[in-house]
């Protein structure tokens, strides 16, 4: 036997083990992010298989559509389709800005000239 600052030293081959918890019933959900689903075409959404209860969120590889399926209890699956579009980021035309220029130049004009009033008042 081996000793250790006087202690003898046990082996095991057996793992730790954690505490016992009991189990009370109550399932734990469990989230995960998974990934994008991509089908092709309306056949593609319409061959995916979705498990009951449950729904799946389905890009087309062809179009800008997205398919939500979803089954039932039972496991009959629905279908709803949406199209979407992509936006572009709305552009400012310069003349706007430029009119934003003019009025914060006019308003800066204004204060230094209220500044001044006060400063020759005193």
């Amino acid at each position: 036997m081996a000793y250790n600052n006087g202690l003898p030293v046990t082996y095991s081959n057996y793992p730790l083990q954690a505490p016992y918890l009991p189990l009370t019933g109550v399932p734990t959900p469990q989230t995960s992010i998974s990934p994008i689903t991509w089908v092709q075409g309306e056949n593609g959404a319409k061959s995916y298989l979705v498990a009951p209860n449950s729904t799946a969120v389905l890009f087309d590889s062809e179009a800008q559509v997205v398919y939500i399926k979803t089954a039932d209890a039972t496991g009959m699956p629905s279908i709803k389709t949406l199209d979407y579009t992509i936006r572009d980021a709305a552009q400012v035309p310069k003349s706007e800005i430029d009119e934003i220029k003019e009025q914060i130049a006019q308003l800066r004009r204004q204060y230094e000239s209220l500044v001044r009033t006060d400063e020759s008042a005193e």
